[in-house]
């Protein structure tokens, strides 16, 4: 579950009306809709006043709409249903932009050491993630059954823009970096409208380009991990990046005293039980950002900063002390960011 929320000052609401009285010519174009299961917001600054608000709003839709004719697994026409259909050893050709997608996925899924994976459909299920009405936990032998259906290494074979399933029962899910790469894609229809100054978010994901209506890079609130409010806890400024947040404070069971996170370590086949409460990464798209924040949550503050070193991966962590507080760490990559 994302933890990100955007975040500005009274003035972002009031600057668009002072900049139009000034110019005349300056435009704001904010737009609100539902996509993915989830929500998203557009926020485009037009200095010229030359491109109409309904052709952005037909943009954005066609946009979206080629994401999800890509990866949605609620499609049974889509690309990616269509490939979960697929008998094992059949090679499909791939979209370029699906293409795009499952390789960046694999490309994280080595470098996380195996934390973010694409194919844990069946582990999510197994521990009520997927439907409502978890009751009990499962046994040794059903997680080992789960982690044996699940995994790159032993369910998919890319090469380029060609996918083969090596395991009949292998499925795909692109939720972890799907929403990511749909507020990349939407960016790049605004600039092919002549738009470089926005900022799209698609649940929590989001990418933002040149400046907001203050003239500032685009504040972003980091959410305070508290599951009984909502609060904003540092704020960063970004400008021709994705940023992306996950959280383990919202989605999450108890069992026999015991608190367990929706957030599945695929190497264990269990919920993550590390202190970290949430991870927040810079990158240079908001595809790359939601699929790191992922993996980054799921490895773990200590763990996670030694890949995030190796890989020089801007990352803040956020981890949960046992008096309530919160302490954060963040690697040397998001430190530069800021600085």
């Amino acid at each position: 579950m994302s933890s990100l929320t955007t975040f500005s000052r009274r003035a972002f609401l009031v600057m668009p009306f002072a900049l139009a009285a000034c110019y005349n010519r300056t435009q704001v174009i904010e737009l609100v809709g539902q996509t993915m299961g989830t929500t998203y917001k557009v926020v485009a600054v037009d200095h010229k006043n030359a491109v109409d608000k309904a052709e952005v709003e037909m943009r954005i839709s066609a946009a979206l709409a080629d994401v999800n004719k890509a990866m949605s697994n609620w499609d049974d026409s889509s690309e990616i249903s269509r490939i979960n259909a697929a008998p094992a050893g059949a090679r499909a050709d791939m979209s370029q932009e699906l293409a795009q997608v499952m390789n960046a996925a694999a490309d994280v899924n080595a470098a996380s050491q195996g934390r973010f994976d694409t194919t844990m459909g069946p582990l999510i299920e197994l521990w009520g993630f997927g439907a409502p009405g978890q009751t009990a936990l499962p046994s040794e032998a059903a997680i080992a059954a789960a982690q044996a259906k699940s995994g790159h290494a032993n369910s998919l074979l890319l090469t380029g823009q060609n996918v083969e399933k090596t395991r009949e029962d292998a499925q795909v899910y692109l939720a972890g970096i799907g929403k990511g790469y749909g507020a990349d894609h939407v960016g790049r229809a605004l600039e092919d409208l002549g738009l470089s100054d926005y900022m799209v978010e698609i649940g929590g994901d989001l990418y933002a380009s040149g400046r907001n209506p203050e003239g500032m890079a685009w504040q972003i609130g980091i959410e305070s991990p508290d599951p009984l409010a909502r609060g904003v806890m540092g704020v960063v400024g970004v400008s021709g990046m994705g940023l992306a947040s996950s959280g383990d404070y919202r989605n999450y069971f108890e069992a026999d005293g015991q608190r367990f996170s929706h957030l599945i370590d695929p190497v264990t086949g269990r919920p993550v039980d590390h202190n970290t409460a949430s991870a927040t990464v810079l990158a240079d798209n908001a595809m790359l950002a939601d699929a790191w924040s992922t993996a980054m949550l799921i490895l773990g503050r200590e763990r996670g900063l030694e890949v995030a070193e190796q890989h020089h991966i801007a990352v803040h962590f956020v981890d949960r002390n046992a008096d309530g507080s919160y302490v954060t760490h963040q690697s040397a990559a998001f430190a530069s960011q800021l600085a």
